[in-house]
């Protein structure tokens, strides 16, 4: 690939002044297009899915672990295969300390078709302390649309859901898949896509992991 060409400092910051007012643009149409997705609908969930992790079995509602929203990642990782997705296990690796989201009453988790058998050693490979559960026997993944049925075969494709918990009652606010999940990865890029945002707390200070009370 080439270089960049070679110019002065002046021609530089003349240059990056320039394409500021570019990126200026663009943070703004990302604000308005994240106030938007605020605005969306959502709607309730009333399949009773069942997964199965670390704590033995759960449901959507238990994913929440008592707070207010919940970000999903579904991992592409079938019962057939013996790893998980190398894209999306790249992607996880970017998952901060998860403080950061608990602090903004909002829990995540990873799911997958494999069954927790083959998740939890391949976790632990990957050092991964994220919650991750198995709806290996649920249509969970079916229904969000991350597995498909193409020329009469199962095809997984990343993608990542958004739910909203008020008391027992779960509604699903947002779903992304594919192109949308590229450069994601940060707390604020994940909270943007939540019903509530950045600052469900109503603060948007941010501090070490180890002094958030929640």
């Amino acid at each position: 690939m080439p270089q960049p060409e070679i110019v002065s400092r002046e021609q530089w910051c003349a240059a990056r002044a320039e394409l500021l007012v570019k990126e200026e643009a663009v943070r703004h149409a990302r604000d308005v297009l994240d106030e938007e997705r605020r605005r969306l609908p959502m709607v309730e969930v009333d399949t009773e899915y069942v997964f199965e992790g670390g704590d033995g079995k759960a449901g959507l509602l238990d994913l929440f672990e008592g707070r207010s929203q919940l970000v999903v990642y579904h991992f592409m990782f079938a019962p057939e295969w013996e790893a998980g997705c190398p894209n999306c296990s790249a992607f996880l690796d970017q998952i901060g300390h998860l403080a950061h989201l608990y602090a903004r009453d909002t829990s995540f988790a990873a799911v997958s078709r494999a069954p927790f058998t083959k998740i939890l050693p391949f976790k632990a490979r990957m050092g991964w302390t994220v919650p991750w559960l198995s709806s290996y026997d649920n249509d969970f993944n079916r229904d969000f649309e991350v597995t498909l049925e193409q020329d009469g075969r199962l095809v997984e494709r990343p993608g990542l859901s958004c739910f909203l918990r008020e008391h027992d009652r779960v509604f699903h606010t947002y779903s992304a898949s594919e192109g949308v999940l590229e450069g994601l990865g940060s707390i604020g890029g994940l909270l943007d896509l939540t019903a509530l945002g950045r600052t469900p707390d109503g603060s948007d200070r941010v501090r070490y992991h180890d002094e958030y009370e929640y």
